[in-house]
């Protein structure tokens, strides 16, 4: 039977910009590994398919706030060992990695994790982060899904490069069947790879594919490759629109994948409307103007600290012409067409989660919200963006979860024990 299904994205103190500046944020603890560990306890309690991590190669103006700090494939290991079910999902850039140092970190946490470990692909995007790798500039959009592609057909033949049966273990004979364990001999465009891997292929077979393409390129690539989907959508019409596109090019390619597309959530959770209001308001006031400007100016691509705040939005180039991540893009487009807002307002609405749907109430009008999108093709699920660690994912967890349970939508309990398990997806054969 079809259910939702929720990864918690974790992010710094929250994904609200201010939200480390709360009294209550844990900001002093972003170096602890246990502070990770108690919020991804918190999703298991709460029977979560599996936690997830952004990573950035560059950080911003560190006046601001926390952006990126423990490495999140290090950190895997430690919430791998303090927890027994939930999905570790990691970011892994193709720009910036190898594939054998990718596929031989990723399949060692499978093992670690026995069977809970995916990894999302990025190209990653911005200048600065390609100058601490040993480029000018960012390579062109076209030549870094170019690499994409093969970055990911590369790690797949390394998790395949030991078969199932490979290891014989015989004391008086054999560690290994020498012929269960092949070399890959790949040559490409990028890479130059002979294989095999140094371990033996993982519990899932490979670690979840997950993709969040945007652009064409981007979308044609998760149809042919990804086995799950982030999304960004503003509101239900750009998810269904979104949605409705990916599910038919998968459909186009062939393959037999269920695929569940997940956007971003952010939830505000009071006992009334106006409690759930009140903390979105405790956080927005928390926001300096200079630091939601120099957000807004990293969504759109150009400078805007000298930005009215309270004129109109200045009018930005179409999203043909945008050259930076297509998909937060053209959300900041779709909300100044859809509510005209003034500088200031965008500011507030972009706080949080950077355009992604928010969601303000009460438990059950947020889960009905949840169950409109699910029942009409918004979404498979929900990647959850609390705008503040840990309130915001204990509200959704305690308040939110427990409704969905009771109308059927939400697993009760895990029923797997591997994140593909989780996902309803089969475990890939070895070759």
């Amino acid at each position: 039977m079809r259910q939702l299904h929720f990864n918690l994205f974790i992010h710094g103190c929250g994904h609200h910009r201010a939200a480390w500046r709360h009294p209550d944020s844990q900001v002093e603890r972003l170096g602890d590994a246990r502070f990770y560990e108690e919020l991804t306890q918190l999703a298991e309690k709460g029977k979560l398919d599996a936690i997830f991590f952004a990573d950035g190669q560059s950080t911003d103006n560190v006046a601001d706030g926390p952006r990126w700090f423990l490495e999140p494939l290090t950190l895997m290991s430690a919430l791998a060992r303090a927890t027994e079910r939930i999905g570790l999902i990691s970011t892994v850039s193709s720009t910036f990695y190898t594939p054998f140092v990718a596929a031989r970190m990723l399949c060692s946490l499978d093992h670690v994790s026995q069977g809970r470990m995916g990894w999302n692909v990025v190209t990653s995007m911005f200048d600065a982060e390609a100058r601490n790798h040993g480029y000018a500039a960012m390579p062109d959009h076209a030549w870094r899904y170019a690499r994409a592609e093969e970055f990911v057909d590369t790690a797949l033949k390394l998790f395949d490069s030991w078969t199932d049966d490979a290891l014989a273990m015989n004391r008086q004979g054999d560690y290994a069947r020498v012929d269960k364990v092949r070399q890959i001999h790949h040559q490409g465009e990028h890479f130059l790879v002979d294989g095999p891997l140094t371990l033996p292929r993982s519990p899932q077979g490979q670690p979840v594919l997950f993709q969040a393409g945007a652009s064409e390129q981007g979308r044609d690539l998760a149809a042919r490759k990804a086995e799950a989907i982030y999304a960004v959508a503003y509101d239900l019409p750009s998810a269904q629109a979104y949605y409705r596109d990916m599910k038919r090019r998968v459909q186009a390619t062939g393959r037999g994948v269920p695929l569940p597309i997940m956007p971003g959530l952010v939830t505000y959770v009071g006992s009334t409307m106006e409690e759930a209001r009140r903390k979105q308001r405790e956080l927005d006031e928390l926001l300096p103007a200079e630091t939601s400007l120099r957000q807004l100016g990293t969504f759109v691509g150009q400078d805007c600290m000298g930005w009215d705040l309270d004129a109109p939005v200045p009018p930005l180039p179409p999203l043909e012409s945008f050259k930076g991540p297509k998909g937060r893009y053209a959300t900041v487009l779709r909300i100044i067409q859809t509510e005209q807002p003034t500088v200031r307002e965008l500011l507030g609405r972009l706080a949080a989660g950077g355009g992604h749907c928010t969601m303000v109430g009460t438990p059950e009008s947020i889960a009905d919200q949840i169950e409109l999108w699910w029942r009409n093709e918004g979404a498979d699920g929900f990647n959850l963006m609390p705008p503040s660690l840990p309130g915001g994912i204990r509200d959704f967890v305690e308040q939110v979860i427990p409704v969905l349970q009771k109308r059927g939508l939400f697993r009760q309990d895990y029923e797997h024990r591997t994140l593909r398990g989780h996902l309803g997806l089969e475990r890939p054969a070895s070759l």
